[in-house]
């Protein structure tokens, strides 16, 4: 069996790196190239997380996505004071003397 290293991401034929994340605590593994999901934007078609670790990822980013949203909620209302009168910088303007025709 010859060993075929085409890219990074495919070691073995057959077989690719899911990458995983440090994040979430999911580590980076091999896994059959047919437990990859298809992804357009990649160069080869497939994306860099095995279905599995993919589905548990985005569920992370959702849960952490709530407990963000919650904290913000549950901040207390910031204190809204009423505004004071503007002070103007400029010169009071005095009433124009009235012109005498004459």
């Amino acid at each position: 069996m010859a060993i075929k290293k085409d890219t990074a991401t495919q070691t073995v034929s057959g077989m690719r790196r899911c990458i995983g994340s440090a994040k979430f605590g999911i580590a980076p593994h091999e896994a059959l190239v047919d437990d990859f999901p298809v992804q357009a934007s990649q160069k080869d078609g497939l994306g860099r997380m095995c279905r599995p670790h993919w589905t548990e990822y985005t569920r992370e980013l959702r849960r952490a996505s709530v407990a963000r949203k919650a904290e913000v909620d549950a901040a207390p209302e910031p204190v809204v004071r009423p505004e004071a009168p503007r002070r103007s910088r400029r010169a009071k303007v005095a009433p124009e003397p009235e012109v005498v025709a004459g």
